[in-house]
């Protein structure tokens, strides 16, 4: 008893304020209905307003829940997708390695598949890179061609990648005939279109049509013979006139290049120590 007369006595300001706070809201309440109606309709709304608030506070931290969740699913499809992108190269280089026909030839060369990672079109000197190196068995002075002709050849390997001169390089000159033909001339890139090529030197009793196969004429330990590059479009009169000067149609796409195939001339160290002698 002595306990709550010293409670009472100790908080007696805030519990004479209470009472009086209680006997208003009694009066007020059962004196008017419309005060009664005021007291119900701010009640209502100062409830709705704290419920409101409460939700919105869980709602967000819901949200959030569900973006982290979101986050996280998100990596995964892009885990995925890398995967399934690397499964994909995987195969169109086996489909490659296995559709792509080689001519009897060709049987003392052996091939590394190797995908393109960067190509230029649009420079005056063009150059591709591979992602097989000198760990892969890729040197310099390789050929390299697609399914539809002639590419270009390495010059420089780091351990894992390759650099190609292009076909479309002005440095890179390769030695072609017109198919069943023996004349030869020099096949180099004028620097005026990615699918077109011109072939110089090409003796003036060579027989030939616009339309006709230009081919590798096999004068190379690059290249072997028969190799298809491309088909005239026309032809013209060297300087000397004693040359025609074709137009060739480039049977590579090289706005389109994605998979090659690197020649190896496996008799290349034999060739090199008969022409040195």
């Amino acid at each position: 008893m002595r306990n709550l007369f010293n409670f009472l006595l100790r908080y007696s300001p805030w519990v004479v304020f209470a009472f009086y706070a209680a006997v208003s809201c009694y009066l007020l309440y059962s004196a008017s209905p419309a005060q009664r109606h005021v007291y119900l309709t701010s009640a209502g709304i100062m409830a709705s307003t704290v419920y409101d608030g409460v939700r919105n506070v869980t709602s967000y931290f819901h949200l959030r829940e569900i973006n982290d969740d979101l986050h996280v699913r998100n990596s995964e499809l892009e885990d995925q997708i890398l995967s399934l992108r690397k499964q994909l190269k995987e195969t169109q280089e086996a489909v490659y390695a296995d559709t792509m026909t080689v001519p009897e030839i060709l049987h003392p060369f052996s091939f590394i598949i190797a995908s393109v990672t960067n190509n230029s079109i649009a420079h005056p000197y063009n150059y591709i890179t591979i992602n097989k190196g000198a760990l892969d068995g890729v040197e310099p002075e390789m050929g390299v061609v697609d399914q539809n002709g002639v590419v270009g050849v390495v010059n420089i390997t780091s351990d894992h990648h390759a650099r190609i001169i292009s076909l479309l390089n002005p440095d890179f000159r390769l030695s072609c005939k017109v198919k069943g033909s023996d004349a030869f001339g020099s096949l180099i890139w004028d620097g005026h279109n990615a699918g077109e090529a011109v072939l110089e030197e090409l003796p003036k009793h060579t027989e030939f049509e616009p339309g006709d196969t230009i081919i590798t004429s096999g004068y190379s330990a690059v290249f072997p013979e028969g190799i298809p590059v491309g088909s005239v479009i026309e032809s013209a009169r060297d300087s000397d006139d004693n040359f025609f000067r074709l137009r060739i149609k480039l049977f590579t796409d090289f706005t389109r290049l994605s998979t090659v195939r690197l020649i190896k001339n496996n008799d290349i160290d034999d060739i090199r120590q008969v022409e040195q002698q």
